[in-house]
Formats: structure tokens, sequence, C-alpha cells
């Protein structure tokens, strides 16, 4: 599909009130920068097309592979970047900054289909599809949420039997971003014993078929669907052969959400630069809005909190690359940024006044989009609850 190429100039500036940049090295912000820039000339000039047309913009997969945002942290042998987590960080703050949907499709990619693969997988299993996945050939989606388990994973019904030569695969997911147009999907179901196995199910076996989700208000230009298993034949070598338990789709939600809490922050930076711009353009009552005071307020407080988050995700980056990131580490990054961000998006809009709901400025599409993103990857209360469990002992899920 053709989309529209809007003529607004993309002049997006990243605010830095702490000289966060410092404590970066040079090749955290050269990536940085070429990807604000691929954002610039590939995303902006269309996001706000697909996001009305409710569209995925899928010729993007292959461009996004050139660029290297698949699965940056893993090795370059397996054709990816091998690259830190800092910059992984910087990667999705600029894809989000551009469209949470379009991060979305790069954290499944990356966190959730090449990350268990690459922790999980066989040898052969990763010189198969990690090439493929890290440069767009192929897309993938991560299959664990059913229509009736989603904060509670370990309840699922998928089942998979082993029958000698094969696994019988029968059962459903819901709520899978990239699975209607996904070449491969990590499947997660119960074994006969009733534990958690992962399996890599390829498009085009008999009984896989995987149903869009439309009538979306949220995360528009994504494709989300269901993946359905009718008696599915999966190979065994199909099977990751590291992954026992919950421990194993847990394992990649973390990955996941250490990228939302950057992505997150590239959102909220998008909402705060079009409304300090639109303030000092906007008059009334003869002098530009951001000399009241009431605009000034909302001006100071996004960028504070946005410096928080700044600081939060450099400090989880460091901890990441020392392997020492915990999952209640992680939980309080995700639901801090995502709920800040959703502030942030509703006060810009108000800045904004009429026009903050039109397509020309970015304010509405985050704000729908980030109603998703405090869901997804554990809900902004689940994850109150994982750091409950923290700081208590006590878990409140049983």
């Amino acid at each position: 599909m053709e989309f529209y190429q809007s003529n607004k100039v993309d002049n997006f500036e990243s605010p830095d009130f702490y000289q966060i940049d410092d404590l970066l090295t040079e090749e955290h912000l050269l990536i940085r920068q070429s990807v604000r820039d691929f954002i610039k000339k590939e995303v902006s000039p269309i996001i706000e097309d697909a996001a009305q047309k409710a569209v995925f913009p899928a010729y993007l997969v292959k461009k996004f592979g050139e660029m290297g945002l698949f699965g940056p942290t893993i090795p370059e042998k397996y054709g990816a970047g091998g690259l830190d987590y800092i910059a992984y960080g910087l990667m999705m703050q600029e894809v989000e900054r551009g469209d949470s949907g379009l991060r979305s499709m790069a954290s499944v990619q990356g966190s959730l289909v090449m990350y268990p693969i690459y922790e999980y997988g066989s040898e052969s299993q990763k010189q198969k599809y990690l090439p493929k996945l890290a440069s767009g050939e192929y897309l993938g989606c991560f299959g664990l949420t059913e229509p009736d388990f989603g904060s509670n994973p370990a309840g699922m019904k998928t089942r998979i039997e082993d029958k000698g030569d094969y696994y019988l695969l029968n059962g459903s997911k819901m709520w899978i971003s990239n699975a209607p147009m996904a070449d491969i999907a990590v499947v997660w179901a119960k074994n006969e014993q009733g534990r958690i196995k992962g399996l890599i199910v390829e498009r085009g076996m008999e009984g896989f078929s995987t149903p869009e989700i439309h009538q979306k208000w949220s995360l528009r230009a994504s494709c989300t669907g269901e993946l359905v298993f009718d008696n599915v034949r999966v190979p065994k070598e199909n099977l990751l052969p590291n992954a026992d338990g919950l421990r194993g789709p847990l394992g990649c939600l973390d990955s996941a959400r250490y990228g939302i809490a950057w992505g997150a922050l590239g959102a909220a930076m998008d909402c705060y630069d079009s409304a300090k711009k639109y303030a000092l353009e906007r008059v009334q009552f003869d002098k530009p809005i951001a000399s009241f005071q009431l605009v000034q307020k909302k001006l100071a407080e996004m960028l504070t909190e946005i410096t928080k988050a700044q600081l939060i995700c450099w400090r989880l980056g460091m901890l990441k690359n020392a392997g020492k990131a915990t999952t209640a580490q992680i939980s309080l990054a995700k639901r801090n940024n995502v709920d800040m961000a959703l502030k942030i998006a509703r006060e810009a809009r108000q800045l904004h006044g009429g026009m903050g709901i039109t397509g020309e400025y970015p304010i509405m599409r985050h704000l729908m989009n980030l109603e998703s993103v405090v869901t997804y990857e554990g809900t902004h209360d689940i994850h109150l609850l994982i750091l409950g469990a923290e700081i208590t002992g006590i878990s409140a899920f049983k």
C-alpha cells in the first residue's frame, strides 16, 4: 500500500537537561544519531497516514534489518550487531519516538523471538533463524498470551503431545504483535507433564493460522493477531532445548520490558518537544502561550520527569551490561517510564488545544499507543506487585 508522504519537517530535538550525553560513548551517540536520522527520513513522513489507515508499513521491516535494529545485542556471528544494552536502549528510544507500534515490532523481533532462540535454542536453530531475523528477511512473533491467560501465563491451555517423531500442538494465543505477517512464531505450550516448553512454529505448517485483529484504536500502524494451532505437527528439532518452565518466557519478557522502558521515554520526548515548540509559536492574548505560568509549569514538570526517566534508563542499561539487572529493577523502569510518558502525552495534548487531536501533531497517536504499552509485557499494576514482592518477600499472586 502507498502511504501519503507528509512534507512537514521533523525537527525533533531531544532534551538533555542533566547532560546525560556525557555518560555515553562516541559509538552510542553515533548509533543514536543514525537511528534518529533514519526515523526522520523513513518513518516520520508516513506514520500519521499509516496510523489513520490502520495499516502496518511492512516494507519497513527489511529497512529496520538493514539499520541493525533487530536483536542488536545478539553476537555478530549470527548476523546481528553485538552491541551493548545502552546502544539497544537508545535504538528503541528513537524508534518509539517515531511510533510505539514500530518499536513493538522491533522489540518482538529482537527480545521475544531472536533472544529466546539465542538463549534457549540449539546451535543449528541459531544458525538457521537468527541471520534471517536480523536482516528482516524473516519476521517473527511470540506466542505466550492466551484469551483467558494474560497476567497469569502459567495457566495456559495450549498443549503439546509427544508423538514420537514430532510434537502435536493444539491451542491458541491472543494479542500477538506481528502475528498476521510473521514467518515464524516462538510458541510456549505445556507438555504432558505440565512443563512449559518453547517451540519454533513456521508459517505453512498445516493447521497453523494467524487471523488479524482489526478495529484497534491503539498501535494502529502495527499488525496484531491471533495464533491458532489445530493439530499442528511440529518437528522435534523445533523444540528449544534449553527452555524448561515459566522462567523461559519470563526471561524474554525481561528483555522486552527493558526496551519498552527506553521506548516510552522516546515517546515522551517527542510529546514534550512538540509541546514546547507549539507553546513558543502559539499566540494568545498578544503573546506566546509559553509566557503563561501554567504552561511553564507543565513544561517544567515534563522536563523533570523525562530527566528522571533518562537517568533510570542509563543506570539500568549499565546494570544490564554488567549482568546485574534484576526483574524487579526492570519492572520499576517499565512501569515508571510508561506511566510518565502517558501523563506527558496527556499534558501535551492539552497544550496543543484542539490541534492536539489531529494528525498534524503526533500527540494523540502517541497517547493512544501508550494506552497499549501500559498494559502489555506486564500491566501497570502487575509491575507494582512484582516490586511489592521484592520489597516484602511476599508474593501477592498466590
